[in-house]
């Protein structure tokens, strides 16, 4: 497999995944909160702050995905792996599983900025080969 295509199909598995998981806290299902000891109540807008985080960010990856802006899309997951580094923190800093912080929270932010960083490497190699191919344009006298 190219590694254009393992990083179409990374970064496809980290849209869905995060469009996903934003509308879980957004729909009226029951949301869970993994490594919180005191889960936040339904009437607290944790849940709807929480998806709405993660649908805007499933959405602007999804965009750049589908228009083929494969660097962009590179730096905006590497960007995004911030968000669940965050709930790791949070999840530790409240006193919560160490378990579920560095195994859903961190693994989580870990493999979207592999991913991201695959695709900067993929965009990166291309930007190379594309410069040192291209010749150079020829000054004309005037």
């Amino acid at each position: 497999m190219s590694l254009k295509k393992l990083n179409t199909v990374l970064a496809t598995a980290v849209v869905l995944f995060t469009l996903y998981l934003g509308s879980s806290f957004l729909l009226p299902l029951e949301a869970s909160f993994p490594g919180l000891p005191n889960w936040p109540s339904g009437d607290s807008g944790f849940p709807v702050v929480k998806g709405s985080r993660e649908v805007a960010m499933g959405l602007a990856m999804g965009i750049l995905l589908v228009t083929g802006r494969r660097r962009a899309l590179g730096w905006v997951l590497v960007m995004v792996a911030v968000a669940p580094f965050g709930d790791m923190v949070n999840v530790l800093a409240h006193h919560g599983s160490a378990a579920a912080a560095f195994g859903i929270h961190g693994l989580t932010s870990a493999l979207i900025a592999v991913t991201g960083s695959l695709l900067l490497r993929e965009t990166g190699e291309a930007r190379t080969t594309q410069e040192t191919t291209t010749p150079a344009p020829v000054a004309r006298p005037a």
